[in-house]
């Protein structure tokens, strides 16, 4: 495993042949089992059978995800609504705070691996009754000071690693911690990239109903003119009008939708509803990528958040057997208490004024119940359940991937037959008006093709942001870019952000700072 942050201070204490003497003998060994990280399932590919090209898209198996993966859609605007979230967004913010809380409670726990240290002053001035004064001649005088001055030292010797093994598990916590926030990092921004996907698919389907509804129009002014001259029956007008009547009562739910979208990204990014984020989204300024790469199955374990976290979550539950183990084992705790007493302040500095007390206190738990015997029988179940809850983690995320992967493959037939129903619609539509123009057909024929028009544009736009919508689902899938290298060898100050060379080039500024893999986390040491 790895600390978040390893302070060397105190360490020095036991630099020395004695201290180092000390740590062998009474810490050479820990008692419980020793984690190990699990094997990366002996797994080739995430479908049964090997995929390596969706329509034009090529996954590429050999390379890895960008960590900027929303760049290769190429649009300045989700670009820089996703730079701002990062820098703005409470929720990571507090995922942030709660990996510090986790980090420091694990640096806390610490302390029991050294001696503990207290002062105490205690000075009175005490007046003594005559009785005893007579009693005691040659006591002091009346009345008299009393001043004591003392040091208590106490050290419990961590002989079967319990402490250790609390220490182990709690970072293991500060792991699992550090892996939620890159969770929400992951969240965060594929929330983003599919919110501006939905929005503008939205629009996209807006704007393919105000074009029919143009023409609609268009057609209503030629068939009322034809009905001035007496061509044209007045309930072929009737039928037109009802038509555009019909298709116009689709717009108001679309704005609706488009709104709440649109409130969404201003929550994202950290700000009220009151506040406008200037982004708009638009379907053609999103390109679809035409190369993904696709992490291979054994280094995808290692790159997930959530399947890292249940890694961490099992070692915290190996740890613990180890403390329960100890905890019915005998305890030894070294202590002792050196000081100086006198009747006055000048005579605490002399020899005679001194005093000490050593002691050596062992306990042994011999009868509670059966209480710790329990105790270590739930860690022991407790780790066969992070144990199954890490293989479900495994099984749900190749299900993402091969999920998306399936979705996409639907998507590129859906794609490519949207496209071509609306290219017939569009060409019958046409047909059909030229013959009305001359009298051959009649409005009905007019009518039913360009309800088969606006039906083809909208599910051609709406097969569209679709795909879109699950190429960021593949993305998040695959973990997004991270590495669980970033979290290895950490500096004192947290993870550095990416230099402005290995960041990808976009048009517009980009404030490197607010691009790192995780956002920065500063840590103070000790």
């Amino acid at each position: 495993m790895f600390m978040l942050l390893r302070p060397a201070g105190w360490y020095s204490v036991f630099a020395g042949p004695v201290g180092l003497s000390i740590l062998v003998c009474l810490g050479g060994c820990a008692v419980g089992p020793n984690f190990v990280s699990p094997k990366a399932p002996d797994v080739n590919s995430y479908t049964p059978q090997q995929i390596t090209k969706i329509g034009g898209v090529r996954l590429s198996p050999s390379e890895e995800v960008p960590q900027l993966w929303w760049e290769t859609f190429h649009d300045r605007n989700l670009n820089r609504l996703i730079e701002v979230a990062i820098a703005r967004n409470p929720g990571l913010q507090s995922a942030e705070a709660a990996t510090r809380v986790a980090f420091y409670n694990a640096e806390s726990q610490k302390g029991v691996l050294l001696p503990s240290l207290g002062g105490q002053s205690n000075n009175s001035w005490n007046g003594q009754s005559p009785v005893m004064q007579a009693v005691s001649p040659n006591g002091p005088t009346n009345p008299y000071a009393l001043y004591l001055q003392q040091l208590s030292v106490s050290y419990t010797l961590d002989i079967w690693g319990g402490n250790r093994r609390t220490i182990e598990s709690l970072e293991a916590q500060t792991d699992q911690q550090r892996y939620q926030l890159e969770a929400a990092y992951l969240a965060l921004t594929s929330n983003i990239a599919s919110g501006a996907i939905n929005e503008a698919m939205t629009r996209g389907e807006a704007e393919a109903i105000r074009a029919v509804l143009k023409e609609g129009r268009d057609l209503l002014v030629i068939l009322r003119k034809q009905y001035a001259i007496g061509a044209m029956a007045e309930t072929d007008v009737l039928e037109q009008e009802a038509l555009l009547a019909q298709d116009e009562q689709l717009l108001p739910p679309l704005e609706k939708q488009l709104a709440i979208q649109r409130d969404q990204l201003v929550a994202l990014v950290g700000e009220y509803s009151t506040a406008a984020v200037p982004e708009t989204f638009h379907l053609r300024a999103l390109t679809l990528p035409r190369d993904i790469p696709v992490t291979v199955p054994s280094q995808f374990v290692r790159q997930r958040p959530d399947v890292r976290a249940a890694e961490a979550n099992l070692h915290s539950a190996s740890a613990q057997i180890g403390v329960a183990i100890a905890a019915r084992l005998p305890n030894v705790t070294l202590s002792a208490t050196p000081g100086v007493q006198g009747y006055t302040w000048a005579s605490l500095f002399t020899p005679s004024t001194q005093f000490y007390t050593l002691a050596a206190d062992a306990t042994q738990p011999l009868f509670d119940g059966f209480s710790l015997a329990n105790k270590q029988k739930a860690a022991e179940e407790g780790l066969k359940e992070a144990d199954a809850q890490y293989r479900q983690s495994l099984i749900t995320a190749f299900q993402n991937v091969a999920d998306a992967l399936h979705s996409l493959q639907a998507d590129t037939k859906a794609v490519a037959a949207a496209a071509h129903s609306e290219q017939v619609a569009r060409k019958q539509l046409d047909i059909v008006k030229k013959q009305l123009s001359v009298g051959s057909v009649s409005t009905l024929t007019v009518l039913n093709a360009e309800q088969v028009y606006l039906q083809a544009l909208v599910t051609h736009v709406q097969t569209e942001g679709a795909r879109l919508g699950d190429i960021v689902g593949l993305f998040m899938a695959l973990g997004g870019g991270w590495k669980d290298e970033n979290l290895k060898d950490l500096p004192p100050e947290g993870p550095q952000a990416p230099t402005k060379e290995e960041i990808t080039k976009i048009e517009g500024p980009v404030n490197a700072t607010l691009l790192p893999t995780i956002p920065k986390l500063t840590f103070t040491p000790f």
